[in-house]
């Protein structure tokens, strides 16, 4: 593998643990409806999903492998930005700020991962 490749897998790690740090923060500034509780749960799970089936690709048997977790990433991504649009932010200005950066870096995410699948299958 060369330098410029593990430079970029491992931003990528790094971009996907901050992905599920922030979301983790986002989640605890919610109103603890039943709702946001529930919601949040499927939430935090696929933030964190995202960026370890992504540490999976990468020590992956072979490229069979690496394309099922690949897309495994996108799912998480995309479910991820399903369940940012549901929670419930009551109505508060400054959770919809971070509600929408965050749908944006699950979008930004599963576009990277599609790209990926593509240039690889």
């Amino acid at each position: 593998m060369t330098e410029a490749r593990n430079s970029k897998q491992y931003d990528l790690e790094d971009r996907t643990l901050a992905f599920a740090r922030a979301v983790r923060e986002f989640v605890k500034s919610l109103k603890p409806t039943t709702a946001n509780i529930e919601d949040g749960k499927q939430l935090v799970r696929a933030s964190g999903s995202v960026g370890a089936n992504y540490i999976e690709a990468n020590e992956s048997l072979g490229k069979k492998d690496f394309l099922m977790r690949i897309r495994i990433c996108k799912e998480e991504s995309k479910e991820s930005r399903y369940w940012l649009r549901l929670v419930d932010a009551c109505g508060e200005k400054k959770l919809e700020i971070p509600r929408q950066e965050l749908i944006q870096e699950a979008t930004e995410l599963m576009n990277i991962f599609g790209s990926i699948l593509r240039k690889s299958e």
